[in-house]
């Protein structure tokens, strides 16, 4: 059984997966329609989410702010303008980059001090930061959900539950 923090990081590529599945069978200009939501189209949205998840994991691997800040520009770039397809393979490129920081981090406990210029020092540790991922990608995966049913489609279920239950039935 995967420990705690590496399953929910999982369950994580698992439903972001189950949502590309469901985009790609729908038209394809449902991802790039212009909504009123939070983000003005699905695309703008996982455009933020794989920013986050780039910047998150270059926090997790403990990089310099020095070095993290100026790439900020150059994810956004990279997510502009995609398909559902080509921004697919940008979220698998991000879950292998962070399966491989899993790899190399023993402890999913180990504690971390993250220094924010403007935000200041938070006390924290790698499988908080880890969750956080989680719920951030949670959190926008509803905002594409309520997208979707703007527009007129059906969302497609990516509760944990419904993880547990495949993976449970997968085992059998």
């Amino acid at each position: 059984m995967l420990q705690h923090p590496q399953q929910l990081y999982e369950y994580h590529v698992w439903a972001n997966d189950q949502l590309f599945t469901h985009l790609q069978q729908l038209p394809k200009d449902v991802f790039h329609a212009e909504v009123t939501s939070v983000f003005p189209s699905v695309s703008t949205t996982f455009g933020h989410m794989y920013l986050y998840e780039k910047l998150y994991m270059s926090v997790l691997a403990e990089a310099p702010n020095e070095e993290v800040f100026p790439k900020i520009p150059g994810w956004a770039e990279e997510a502009q303008g995609k398909t559902v397809d080509e921004m697919r393979r940008l979220f698998a490129g991000v879950a292998e980059q962070f399966h491989d920081l899993l790899r190399r981090t023993p402890d999913p406990d180990k504690a971390m001090t993250i220094e924010h210029p403007k935000y200041g020092r938070l006390d924290t540790h790698f499988s908080g930061i880890l969750q956080h991922v989680v719920n951030h990608g949670t959190y926008h995966r509803g905002n594409v959900t309520a997208m979707l049913r703007q527009q007129g489609y059906a969302g497609v279920p990516t509760d944990y539950l419904f993880y547990l239950i495949e993976r449970q039935e997968g085992q059998r």
